[in-house]
C-alpha cells in the first residue's frame, strides 16, 4: 500500500488540530513542551519522506526514524525511547478517533535504556540536613525553596510557579499550598511548622506576586532554582550530581524510611502509578546494605 501524503489523506489544518488536541492533555506543562518538540521533529521527517504522520506510518518507517534520530541527530537511547513513546501515545488516540486501525509503534523495539545505579537518586538523611542548614544560612528564598521541595515533595516548576496567594489556603484546620500541578491536576499540600516559618520569612509582609523571587526581583525560574540547589549543596559539602529533582526523590525515599505507608507516599508524591514510587525508593535507598547476599551468607555459614 503506498504511503499517504499530507495532501491526500488529512488536510494539513486537520492534522495540526489533531496534534494540538492531543497536546492539550498536558496543557502548560513541561511534558507538553517536550511532546510538542518530539512531534515537530517527527512531522518534519515525515514531510521530507512524503509520509503522512498519522495514516501513512508503518512500523518500518518508525525503525528508520529511530536510525535517523540516532545517526543524524545524535540522540541518546533515553531520548529516542521517549520520542517513540510520544508517537505511541499519539497513535492510541488516533485509533480511538478511528483514524487508523492499529498502532504502528506497538511492536517497535525501542533502544534499551539502562539506569546507572550509582547515579545519585536521593540525598542521605545527614546530607539533607546539611543542605537545609546551608540554605538557611544563605537567604530566606533559598531556604524556602529547599524545604518546599525537600519536605513537601513539590516539583521545581511547581515551586517556581507558586504565588503568595497559593500559600495561605486553610483546609480542615491545616494551612496548605494549593496549586495546579503536573497534568493539570489540583494539588493541596499541608505545611508543617518548619515550612510555614520558611514561607512567612519569604513573604515578609507582601500580599501579592510570586512567592520565590530572584535577586533582580523577578520570579524564580527552573534554571535559577537549579543554581540555588547546586550552590547550597556545594556549601554543605555534598559531592556528586544533584539537581532540584533530587530533593523530590529524597522526599519519597525518606518518607518511606520514616515509616509512612507506601500507598500514602504515592498519594503525597502525586504519582499516578505506585510503581513509580517503588522505583524511586529502590534507587534511592542503600540497596547494598540490605542485599540478600548478606542474609544468605549468614544462613549457609563459612567454611573457615
Amino acid at each position: 500500500m503506498p504511503d499517504a501524503t499530507l495532501s491526500t489523506v488529512v488536510p494539513l489544518d486537520d492534522l495540526h488540530l489533531f496534534i494540538e488536541s492531543f497536546l492539550m492533555r498536558w496543557d502548560g506543562s513541561n511534558t507538553q513542551a517536550a511532546y510538542r518538540q518530539d512531534l515537530r521533529i517527527f512531522c518534519q521527517w515525515c514531510e521530507r519522506h512524503g509520509i503522512h504522520p498519522i495514516t501513512g506510518v508503518r512500523r518500518p518507517h518508525l525503525e528508520m526514524y529511530m536510525r535517523y534520530l540516532r545517526e543524524e541527530r545524535g540522540n541518546a537511547a533515553p531520548t529516542i525511547s521517549r520520542r517513540i513513546g510520544t508517537l505511541s501515545q499519539l497513535y492510541e488516540v488516533a485509533i480511538d478517533d478511528e483514524l487508523i486501525v492499529k498502532n504502528p509503534a506497538r511492536l517497535v523495539r525501542r533502544p534499551k535504556v539502562t539506569v546507572d545505579q550509582s547515579e545519585r537518586a536521593a540525598l542521605t538523611r545527614e546530607e539533607m540536613q546539611r543542605l537545609v542548614r546551608a540554605a538557611y544560612d544563605s537567604t530566606p528564598t533559598d531556604y524556602a525553596l529547599v524545604v518546599i521541595m525537600g519536605y513537601l515533595g513539590v516539583r521545581v516548576s511547581e515551586a517556581c510557579d507558586l504565588d503568595i496567594a497559593d500559600c495561605n489556603v486553610v483546609a480542615k484546620a491545616h494551612r496548605c499550598l494549593r496549586f495546579i500541578g503536573k497534568g493539570g491536576k489540583a494539588a493541596l499540600i499541608p505545611q508543617p511548622p518548619v515550612v510555614m516559618r520558611a514561607i512567612d520569612a519569604v513573604i515578609a509582609g507582601r500580599t501579592v506576586g510570586p512567592l520565590l523571587l530572584r535577586r533582580d526581583g523577578t520570579r524564580m525560574t527552573r534554571r535559577s532554582a537549579d543554581r540555588v540547589v547546586k550552590r547550597c549543596a556545594k556549601a554543605a559539602g555534598i559531592t556528586g550530581k544533584i539537581s532540584p529533582h533530587t530533593l523530590r526523590h529524597s522526599f519519597v525515599v525518606h518518607s518511606i524510611d520514616a515509616g509512612v505507608p507506601l500507598r500514602q507516599v504515592q498519594l503525597s508524591a502525586r504519582h499516578a502509578d505506585i510503581s513509580t514510587t517503588i522505583r524511586l525508593y529502590d534507587r534511592g535507598r542503600a540497596n547494598l546494605d540490605t542485599h540478600s547476599a548478606h542474609a544468605l551468607a549468614a544462613y549457609f555459614g563459612a567454611v573457615a
